[in-house]
């Protein structure tokens, strides 16, 4: 079973890359890993693509120490060596700044992420990477579309290439055609030493947890809603929405 379903998360992120046209000859790919399944399960098979590909690009996986209390890496480290893959761990403290800054009782996750994308972004910027890989997988690219529609206002979602705002990196997400189930079934094959986050993990009642709910709930009831989903992305009629922006209605 391991190998079969392998095989298919791989066949499905060669799918992707291809489609949004994520890597080219002579790409110096960072693999920003947490530690959880999703980035080391991408890690993992983007090594194997790498080996089979047509043409040649370099990857490193890349961790950051946020200085989270229990945060260790050291098994996380060994066991990839023994996939025959060296970890760069980046230490930074960012666990004091979120805790000063963000008040009692509200999530930690949006502080958090930004000062970690800066820290990766910089990192690969100055280290000569043409690209960072982040492993988001099909279901976080769908909770991100509720959470925008819901809370924000607008519709929005992670794409799978982005390139970032300072200009200076590209973002891909090869896991976008994955839904979590296969990475959460893959994982128990592969006794992934996981390092949990002891920081965002602790709160409850977070939006994304309610996206992630509401979605689970919604597949039981309409089989196969998160895949249209994906596929509404990626099907937009401007002249069926009201962004006046994107069709002229009045021409």
């Amino acid at each position: 079973m391991s190998l079969a379903l392998a095989t298919k998360i791989r066949k499905h992120m060669v799918s992707a890359i291809s489609d949004y046209h994520m890597l080219a000859e002579g790409d110096r790919l960072m693999v920003a890993v947490s530690g959880g399944k999703d980035s080391t399960i991408m890690l993992l098979l983007l090594d194997e693509i790498r080996k089979r590909a047509p043409f040649a690009f370099t990857l490193d996986p890349v961790i950051l120490d946020q200085k989270q209390p229990g945060f260790d890496c050291a098994a996380y480290s060994d066991w990839l060596q023994n996939q025959g893959m060296n970890l760069k761990i980046i230490s930074e403290d960012t666990y004091s700044i979120v805790k000063d800054k963000v008040p009692e009782g509200k999530t930690y996750c949006g502080l958090c992420s930004r000062l970690r994308r800066g820290i990766l972004y910089n990192y690969a910027a100055d280290n000569g990477y043409s690209k960072i890989a982040l492993g988001h997988h099909r279901d976080d690219m769908n909770e991100t579309l509720l959470l925008n529609m819901f809370y924000v206002g607008r519709i929005a979602s992670m794409p799978p290439k982005l390139f970032s705002d300072d200009g200076r990196n590209t973002i891909i997400r090869p896991l976008a055609y994955i839904p979590e189930q296969w990475l959460r079934d893959y994982e128990q094959e592969l006794s992934i030493p996981v390092i949990p986050c002891n920081l965002c993990g602790s709160q409850d009642q977070m939006r994304r947890q309610e996206m992630k709910h509401l979605l689970r709930d919604m597949e039981q009831r309409i089989p196969g809603v998160q895949s249209s989903l994906q596929t509404a992305m990626k099907n937009i009629r401007a002249s069926q929405l009201l962004d006046t922006k994107l069709y002229d209605f009045q021409g």
